[in-house]
């Protein structure tokens, strides 16, 4: 084999990295039933404050409030700070309401100047709330999350173990009614939070509390300055990472479900993950002389936690690294092009059908819910050019032997193939300005539905390291919400 035969398998080898890292997390989960916390959880209810952002929420803040106040949990033991972020809605009405209706257990918090972004109007609250020795325990959540009546008590017997600083909840797709957009994100929720968090947790190390409803005792919050990091778009993974690197142990709780109405369009999706991207970004840069160094931290600077972090974060890159080394190697006329193509899309259907599966079974409600949007979540194209690799007979229609140098019909579905991984992010950018320029929902969910979910995703993330490279300014985007989240009977 030649130094260019090797050079660009080795391509092709990178590109398989986030797929293979995914595949790892998903075998982990099957070790938490035995590697837990639960055996040093106690009967713990400390008072909680919970910490509410809020900008022109009006919509869904009523609901929320109303959620917490359900809570199976001590009477008196928890008081809801709304922190109104200078609202120009109804959002002060809907708290007077509020306030009346639960006397002393919501307060008002109003910011006369808004606008800088969700830490600092969580640093507002955080000032107010530390600054008596009322709360023990701080909740941080989204205006627009709605808890499960024993969801908090589920979180806060972790904290009886003082060596635990931080815990998260489960935060499900909660939409009624909802649509393709909300019902992939629904699936894809089981693998970013049920399944990878877990995960994590068997490893000793979280990636990210989720900003929807994050759980900290007030040591903790005491510890890392009272207040939150305000230079990043992911100041809830900063966070994660500040309370690890000062010793102390943040963990998943996935029996702990809250409930989030997420965007249903395509450029609001884009908008929310984009500012989800361009944050971890930053944090990479931010923590930079973390990364594969265990001697400064056993877990964050660990080589198996970088190479997930680094496979995830590079994902678009290593996609396109990949049809590089693919088409260089077909361009060659090399043998190597259909058996690395071959190899590459075999191990991908058996990793995404274990996962699928796997998925469903961690969280069956979501999956009777969500079932198709599992099936389709790699794209109807993907999932064709899988099946022509394990039915023989699907190249038999070509009369081409596809191990050999391509002529006829295969000249120019070949090379569309070998770069599809780069090229459906191409089309789902495409199908994401179509939406943005008026296409019918319908239409916009067919092409959706062809190109994959997973390459929205992929392109997204591309499109950060773009606005960060071009140093395009840095924004909180608000995710506008309507208040369709509910709690299932």
């Amino acid at each position: 084999m030649s130094l260019v035969e090797t050079a660009l398998l080795a391509l092709v080898v990178l590109g398989m990295l986030p797929t293979l890292a995914l595949f790892a997390q998903f075998l982990v989960v099957g070790v938490h039933g035995v590697r837990n916390h639960y055996a040093r959880c106690g009967d713990y209810t400390p008072r909680v404050a919970f910490v509410l952002p809020a900008w022109n929420e009006a919509q869904v803040l009523g609901a929320s409030i109303d959620s917490l106040m359900q809570l199976s949990y001590p009477t008196g033991a928890w008081r809801i700070y709304v922190v109104d972020d200078a609202s120009t809605d109804a959002t002060p009405e809907v708290l007077r309401e509020k306030i009346a209706r639960y006397p002393g257990s919501v307060f008002h918090l109003r910011r006369e100047k808004g606008g800088e972004g969700k830490a600092h109007t969580l640093n507002h609250g955080l000032k107010h709330v530390l600054a008596d020795d009322w709360a023990q325990a701080v909740m941080i959540m989204d205006a627009d999350v709605l808890f499960e009546p024993t969801s908090l008590r589920r979180m806060t017997r972790h904290l009886a173990d003082p060596q635990i600083a931080s815990v998260t909840a489960y935060v499900k797709e909660g939409s009624d009614p909802g649509n393709l957009v909300t019902r992939f994100i629904a699936f894809e929720y089981i693998a970013a939070q049920a399944a990878a968090r877990r995960a994590q947790n068997v490893g000793g190390t979280l990636a990210c509390l989720a900003g929807g409803a994050q759980l900290h005792s007030r040591a903790n919050l005491e510890a890392i300055g009272g207040r939150i990091d305000t230079s990043s778009l992911a100041e809830d993974t900063y966070t994660t990472f500040a309370t690890q690197l000062a010793g102390r142990r943040v963990l998943f709780e996935g029996n702990a479900v809250v409930w989030a109405e997420e965007p249903d369009s395509l450029a609001a999706l884009w908008k929310q993950r984009l500012r989800w991207a361009r944050g971890n970004l930053q944090i990479t840069r931010a923590f930079g002389r973390l990364w594969f160094r265990p001697w400064r931290h056993r877990g964050l600077g660990g080589i198996g936690f970088g190479i997930v972090w680094f496979s995830i974060l590079l994902t678009p890159v290593l996609a396109v690294l990949s049809s590089i080394g693919l088409l260089g190697l077909y361009a060659r006329g090399d043998a190597w092009a259909w058996a690395g193509f071959a190899a590459v899309w075999r191990i991908t259907i058996a990793v995404y059908l274990f996962e699928t599966l796997y998925a469903f079974l961690i969280d069956p409600a979501t999956a009777r819910r969500a079932w198709l949007q599992g099936l389709l979540f790699p794209g109807s194209i993907s999932l064709a050019i899988m099946l022509a690799l394990i039915v023989p007979s699907a190249w038999t229609g070509l009369a081409v032997d596809p191990t050999q140098p391509a002529s006829g019909a295969l000249r120019w579905l070949m090379p569309v193939m070998y770069a599809w991984n780069s090229l459906s992010m191409l089309a789902a950018w495409a199908v994401y300005r179509l939406e943005k320029a008026g296409l019918p929902n319908r239409l916009r969910d067919l092409l959706l539905v062809l190109v994959g979910y997973g390459a929205f995703m992929n392109a997204i993330a591309f499109a950060a390291m773009v606005a960060q490279w071009r140093k395009v300014e840095q924004r909180w985007d608000k995710t506008m919400k309507s208040g369709k989240a509910r709690i299932p009977g």
